[in-house]
């Protein structure tokens, strides 16, 4: 069985060595903050004792006031998994920089998130809609969509 590694304990590893990244954590996720994300998934990839090598998923919520992101990701190695989300408050613009360069399954996800919900990814090799036609008015996930 995985081993879910708490967000408290997450939060305390990436404070160490990213002073200032971490918004809040619980039990089971812990929340970064949008410009701190790349660098914060990348310490948990490359840190030797947390070894998230493994992209799961990545997924976006759009909860009216804000968007959340949710990173799954799991070390093989150490059969652990995590759950780091970040917050993004600009409705009209929402930009966070992308992880393809750390994870290249995140490239079609993204491409997704961008399509449905309208969330950019910022150095995107290819930041199109993937369901979508282009010129489709709108993000259909988003709570404010109207058609």
């Amino acid at each position: 069985m995985t081993r879910v590694v708490a967000g408290t304990d997450l939060a305390k590893r990436i404070e160490l060595q990213l002073p200032g990244s971490v918004v809040t954590s619980n039990s089971s996720e812990v929340w970064v903050r949008s410009d701190a994300l790349h660098e914060t998934l990348r310490f948990l990839r490359d840190d030797g004792d947390l070894d998230f090598q493994f992209l799961n998923s990545v997924s976006a919520v759009d909860y009216v006031e804000h968007f959340e992101l949710v990173y799954h990701l799991t070390s093989l190695r150490r059969n652990s998994s995590c759950v780091v989300k970040s917050r993004l408050y600009s409705r009209d613009e929402p930009v966070v920089q992308s992880v393809v360069d750390l994870w290249r399954g995140a490239e079609l996800q993204e491409r997704e998130i961008y399509d449905l919900m309208g969330i950019m990814f910022e150095g995107h090799p290819n930041m199109k809609r993937i369901l979508l036609w282009e010129g489709f008015p709108g993000h259909p996930l988003r709570k404010d969509f109207i058609r």
